[in-house]
């Protein structure tokens, strides 16, 4: 059986990268699609490959990605290469957009989204932590309510807790026992 591409999103400061790395730590089934990303390698946060916008651009004309997309002013992708991962029967773990739901859900075969949740405290207190936004960016960000595109079904995983219980809850969500 093949894959499923399983999509984790949710704000800023929810923990979308340390959830998927517990999930790729705790369980073999799980592997990550890596992003490509028009920013510098060396620009912090989550795992990327970071490329030139000349460079993102030529390779999506060449198909080299199975999904992409722009925000916040830089552009956003998965490699194709997850294709074969998916053919192996790997289930991917990919921090997607919202914006980018309905395509990869229409892409991929076998896909679920994991919504992550915190409580605002704990994300103002996570993004203040960072250190990479000033206190009315923080305010701003926390302010914004965003939901998902129509027909997209999600798992919607409360991560205001401890990483432990985070991932104990994706895996009920995604692997229930049956009876």
């Amino acid at each position: 059986m093949s894959g499923r591409l399983i999509a984790i999103v949710g704000p800023s400061g929810v923990g979308k990268d340390s959830v998927m790395a517990a999930l790729l730590a705790h369980d073999p089934r799980f592997k990550l699609a890596r992003r490509v990303i028009t920013r510098p390698s060396d620009a912090g946060g989550e795992d990327f490959d970071g490329v030139s916008e000349a460079a993102f651009l030529a390779r999506e004309a060449a198909g080299d990605f199975a999904l992409s997309w722009p925000a916040h002013g830089l552009h956003y992708a998965i490699p194709a290469e997850v294709d074969l991962l998916l053919q192996d029967g790997y289930d991917v773990l990919a921090n997607l957009s919202r914006s980018v739901l309905t395509q990869a859900k229409t892409r991929f075969d076998r896909f679920d989204v994991i919504n992550l949740t915190a409580k605002r405290a704990v994300l103002a207190k996570r993004l203040t932590a960072r250190g990479r936004e000033t206190a009315e960016q923080i305010a701003m960000r926390l302010d914004r309510v965003a939901t998902l595109p129509a027909g997209i079904d999600a798992h919607e995983i409360d991560n205001s807790g401890a990483l432990s219980d985070t991932v104990q809850a994706v895996m009920t969500s995604l692997y229930p026992v049956k009876a």
